[in-house]
């Protein structure tokens, strides 16, 4: 059994679809915030997962909170930590402290749109497709070894809004997909690609 702790800022959409997804040999150990008004952690506690929380504006560095953060997940002993819509910028030693076990999802076809408003970039770029991209992280923002991507249109009629809808269905999809890998041992870390083991998940892009 493989313990997961995930890290949520908000409603933690991706969090609860890793959870239904009821993945084998994946044991849900906690679910953390840095806001305690998260309404992801009420979500997972009503199903009997521990949370718990940790504003980092109680903290003078970036680096302090992450390692007041580092010890309330270390607590739960992870073999893989996922965020799943963690607002934070990490720092460098905290992507070191969980090299290859730590996993986030991005809301664009990387490395293409790195930060926020993903959506409306692509939108003004003129692009015709959108998407969402699995990875693990490194100290570098939005990089990090590729493990999944997904792939939807963009319609000639679209918000940003309705981008973002039509990517979160397939982030659904994606990365409860990506937890079961990781925890099956399927995933091999090969430069900043990941080999996937299992041939049913090539390739790894899913249009919608």
């Amino acid at each position: 059994m493989k313990n997961v702790v995930i890290l949520i800022s908000g409603c933690g959409s991706n969090m609860q679809a890793i959870v239904n997804a009821q993945i084998p040999n994946a044991r849900i150990a906690a679910v953390l915030s840095n806001s305690e008004t998260a309404a992801g952690l009420v979500w997972a506690a009503e199903r009997g997962i521990a949370t718990d929380s940790l504003s980092h504006k109680s903290f003078e560095s970036r680096l302090a909170f992450d390692q007041a953060m580092m010890a309330k997940i270390d607590a739960y002993q992870p073999d893989l930590v996922v965020l799943a819509g963690f607002m934070r910028i990490l720092s460098p030693e905290f992507c070191a402290h969980y090299e290859g076990r730590l996993m986030n999802i991005h809301p664009s076809i990387l490395p293409a749109f790195t930060g926020l408003h993903t959506h409306q970039r692509a939108l003004d770029a003129g692009c015709r497709v959108a998407g969402c991209t699995i990875h693990f992280v490194t100290a570098e923002l939005d990089c990090g070894p590729i493990i999944a991507q997904g792939v939807v249109p963009i319609l000639d009629s679209d918000t940003a809004d309705d981008i973002a809808a039509r990517v979160l269905t397939v982030e659904h999809q994606l990365f409860p997909k990506a937890v079961s890998d990781f925890v099956a041992g399927r995933l091999n870390i090969q430069g900043n690609r990941v080999l996937n083991t299992d041939t049913q998940a090539q390739p790894s892009a899913l249009p919608a």
